[in-house]
C-alpha cells in the first residue's frame, strides 16, 4: 500500500532535486574578525607587548585590518580590538607602526623598573597591560595592584587604575610616555 501523505492533506509535495546544488557559504565578518584577533597559545608567555604581535591585525596589510574593522564595526557596537586600531581607525593615529611605538616605549621604560610586570592575557584582541606588584597585599591591604594600559580614550594612549579592593576606580589619564615618566613616582607609592 502507498500513502501519498502530501496529497492526503492537500499540500503540493516537490519535485524531487534533479541537481545537487552546492549551499553559498558567504564570510561572516564575526568569524573572521575573531580569527583576525586570535594570537598563538605561546602569547600567555610574553614578557613585552612586541612578543604577542603575531595575529593577523598585526602582519596583514593596514589597509585590509581597517577595512575588515570597519566592515564588523559598521552597526556600531564595539568589537574585541586593540587601542591603536580603534585610534587608527577614527584617524587619530597615523598607522599601527605609531601605536607599537606607543606600546614598545612603554615597555622599554617598565620592564627596567623593578616591580612592574607585563600581563599579556588581557581581553581578546587587546595589547596586555602591567601591574606593578608591589601595590598589591602590601600594607595598603589592595588585591589588585596598579595597572597601566594603553587606550584610545584620549590621546596620551595611557591609562592608569590606582591600586584597589573593591569597585575599580575611574582610570587616570596619562599624558603620554613623559606624562607617565613623571608621575611614575606616584604611581608606585601606593603599597
Amino acid at each position: 500500500m502507498t500513502v501519498d501523505i502530501g496529497r492526503e492533506i492537500g499540500m503540493p509535495v516537490p519535485d524531487p532535486r534533479s541537481v545537487a546544488h552546492q549551499p553559498l557559504l558567504e564570510p561572516l565578518d564575526g568569524l573572521q574578525w575573531s580569527q583576525a584577533i586570535e594570537l598563538p597559545r605561546d602569547a600567555a608567555m610574553a614578557t613585552r607587548p612586541a612578543e604577542i604581535r603575531r595575529a593577523w591585525i598585526h602582519r596583514a596589510p593596514e589597509s585590509e585590518v581597517l577595512s575588515l574593522f570597519g566592515a564588523v564595526t559598521a552597526n556600531g557596537e564595539p568589537i574585541a580590538s586593540p587601542w591603536w586600531l580603534r585610534a587608527l581607525a577614527d584617524g587619530r593615529l597615523e598607522s599601527r607602526a605609531d601605536g607599537f611605538r606607543v606600546e614598545d616605549r612603554i615597555a622599554q621604560l617598565l620592564s627596567r623598573r623593578p616591580g612592574w610586570e607585563y600581563v599579556p592575557w588581557a581581553a581578546d584582541g587587546e595589547s596586555g597591560y602591567w601591574e606593578f606588584m608591589p601595590s598589591e597585599g602590601g600594607r595598603s591591604g589592595h588585591r589588585i595592584p596598579t595597572t597601566l594600559l594603553n587606550t584610545s580614550r584620549h590621546d596620551g594612549w595611557i591609562d592608569v587604575l590606582p591600586a584597589h579592593s573593591g569597585t575599580t576606580p575611574e582610570p587616570i589619564a596619562v599624558a603620554g610616555l613623559a606624562g607617565l615618566r613623571s608621575r611614575l613616582g606616584e604611581f608606585e607609592a601606593v603599597r
